[in-house]
């Protein structure tokens, strides 16, 4: 009698278990990867499970882009405002990423849960990012100022 093996069951699947770490996220990775995700082009956004993820994303890149343009001509009294208000918003960007990351690796949460945590990490991620690049834009004009 011979029994006959299936070989995708022998194989690891790829597919993220409930388990596995949220690092291993291959949209997450993808965004680790990015270096200016404010000239990323439309086709390398992130997805996003919520509708309501994809239009804040769109509305901080744009918010984010316009600011980039304005600090070219803004006064630095403007500038300054800004660089303190955008150094707060990004404590507070990396206190609820830590939230997230934690609430993920307890692997308490039903899969439905999971997907809308793993959105709002995304989010997370990407508001850093663009509110480092921000700063960082701040920084040198500040340098060119003085």
């Amino acid at each position: 009698m011979s029994v006959s093996v299936n070989p995708s069951l022998s194989q690891p699947s790829k597919s993220i278990s409930p388990f596995s770490s949220v690092m291993e996220d291959e949209d997450i990775v993808h965004l680790d990867k990015i270096k200016n995700i404010l000239d990323v082009d439309e086709s390398q956004h992130p997805s996003f499970v919520l509708a309501k993820n994809k239009a804040r994303f769109r509305k901080k890149l744009v918010w984010y882009k316009s600011k980039k343009d304005w600090l070219d001509v803004a006064p630095l009294h403007k500038v300054n405002k800004l660089f303190k208000q955008q150094s707060k918003e990004l404590e507070v960007i990396r206190s609820n990423k830590l939230d997230y990351e934690m609430e993920l690796e307890t692997c308490s949460l039903t899969p439905s849960q999971r997907s809308h945590r793993k959105d709002e990490l995304k989010m997370c991620k990407i508001h850093e990012k663009m509110a480092v690049q921000l700063i960082t834009k701040i920084q040198l004009k500040f340098k060119l100022c003085r």
